[in-house]
């Protein structure tokens, strides 16, 4: 910071990387929250020799300047702190008057404290404030980022995993023209090479995208990928709580999946007539909200007690993860980066084409201002990201039924919906419901009942009866475990 820079600093209010304490002869006793408070948020000057008064600065000087250097240079290489910290000072003469400047660079290995981690602080604005509990566990958990779910997990093994849930991964993976050597092995040798195992013991990574759940949630017991569709702008103004909320699943897969299936139904996806006659759907809308999905859970923190959410309101879909992201948020949107938090999560997504390549997710997240003539924000702070996509009448336009889950009751309610869509589709071939079905079978021919009933949103017993008005549409191949649906060619 040169001279002329501290003097402007001076003539405006207090900054966020700028701190004035008032010490003529000895070191502020508060100055050791600004070291650690700097050190933990972005990097900062602490100034020695002004007053401030309100929003005013008062420059007074300090006397012995070398000592006070000497005084604070010497308790930061003393074990007054957890940790060395490489400290540059500067001394400056205004008027007269002599001041005495550190700047304290933020620090990768977080948190940095004296005494106790209690006495860990943050920068907040032009303040020092004492970080909470869970903004302290937040930074020690980031100490192992990229790290903790490329663990493996002793006394694991494969059969913790759901193989069924495996097989869908498979299948998907077999619709690409990724790792075709592996299309063949079996699934002992499949999980050692894409490290959902390693020597035989599941990853963190591993049992959190396949696993069965009691053992998900035996060694992580904060998982879970929320999926909320709320009626209204915001939760206060919505009637009632929410129209949907998928049914906890077993893992990160499976959640994907059903999610995925919601968010085709809440996008446009224009029908486009090339020259040669054929028609293409444009998915460019749905490939964004599919990218921001598999950001979310590529770089949540699986380990935090904060519940990763997607919210779906009537203007908009927030997603909400636990964990800040590792890049200041005006470094992030549009730019490539390729810093994950999950990395082998990372990787599957990849494999099967959720995700873009390393580094140019966000990328994609920034063209949906282009797609949609609206701009996606992201906000991040010490705990919590969140990137929220302006959506326009996402709920009303996403089905005509308006199902939603139930319990009890179901074949009443559910006659009811179905003579409410027979009557708006009467001048329809299939109905919206029956629309989807065949959009979810498209995607994966082995899905089953249970599955697409709760993709939709309706009881196993209506997909039932759908199925049966849809013979002349599809076909049932083998059994209900190991089988697969047909398309038929009308």
């Amino acid at each position: 910071m040169t001279k002329d820079e501290l003097v402007a600093k001076l003539h405006d209010i207090e900054w966020e990387d700028f701190e004035v304490k008032a010490a003529k002869s000895e070191l502020p006793k508060n100055i050791w929250e600004s070291v650690s408070a700097f050190s933990n948020t972005s990097g900062g000057w602490i100034v020695l020799g002004v007053k401030q008064s309100g929003k005013t600065f008062e420059i007074q000087g300090v006397d012995n300047i070398e000592k006070l250097e000497q005084d604070f240079l010497g308790t930061l290489r003393s074990e007054k702190f957890n940790q060395r910290l490489a400290v540059t000072s500067k001394q400056y003469d205004i008027d007269g008057k002599k001041l005495l400047a550190f700047y304290v660079p933020e620090v990768d290995l977080k948190p940095v404290y004296f005494g106790s981690p209690i006495n860990t602080f943050i920068r907040m604005g032009s303040g020092d404030q004492r970080a909470t509990e869970g903004e302290i566990r937040a930074m020690f958990r980031n100490q192992s980022f990229g790290k903790k779910t490329e663990e493996t997990i002793p006394d694991t093994s494969i059969d913790m995993l759901n193989l069924n849930t495996l097989k869908s991964y498979r299948y998907a993976l077999s619709q690409t023209q990724n790792l075709v050597n592996l299309r063949e092995v079996d699934d002992v040798e499949f999980c050692e090479q894409v490290n959902i195992t390693r020597n035989g013991l599941l990853t963190y990574a591993g049992l959190l995208m396949f696993g069965k759940a009691p053992y998900v949630l035996r060694y992580v017991p904060t998982f879970c990928v929320d999926y909320i569709e709320i009626p209204g702008p915001t939760i206060q103004q919505a009637e009632v709580r929410y129209t949907y909320r998928i049914p906890e699943q077993d893992n990160i897969w499976e959640a994907v999946q059903i999610i995925l299936r919601r968010f085709r139904t809440l996008v446009d996806a224009p029908i486009h007539i090339k020259d040669d006659g054929f028609a293409t759907t444009d998915e460019s809308q749905y490939k964004v909200l599919r990218e921001a999905l598999a950001n979310m859970v590529m770089h949540c923190d699986h380990f935090d007690s904060l519940r990763s959410c997607i919210r779906v309101y009537t203007d908009h879909i927030e997603f909400m993860n636990g964990g800040a992201f590792p890049l200041p948020v005006k470094d992030i949107l549009g730019k490539i980066y390729s810093k994950l938090r999950n990395p082998t999560i990372a990787k599957l997504f990849r494999f099967v084409g959720i995700a873009e390549n390393a580094g140019y997710g966000m990328n994609k997240l920034a063209s949906w201002e282009t797609l949609t003539g609206t701009r996606p924000t992201i906000e991040s702070d010490r705990t919590i990201a969140t990137v929220s996509f302006p959506l326009k009448s996402a709920i009303q336009r996403k089905t005509e039924d308006n199902d939603v889950p139930v319990s009890g009751n179901d074949a009443k309610n559910d006659a009811k919906n179905d003579a409410k869509n027979d009557a708006k589709n009467d001048a329809k071939n299939i109905s919206q419901r029956q629309h989807n079905i065949l959009e979810l079978i498209q995607e994966d021919p082995t899905i089953s009942l249970d599955s697409i009933a709760k993709a939709i949103g309706v009881s196993a017993p209506t997909i039932d009866r759908e199925i049966v008005k849809m013979s002349h549409l599809i076909k049932r191949i083998g059994p209900k475990k190991g089988g697969h649906w047909e398309i038929k060619d009308t």
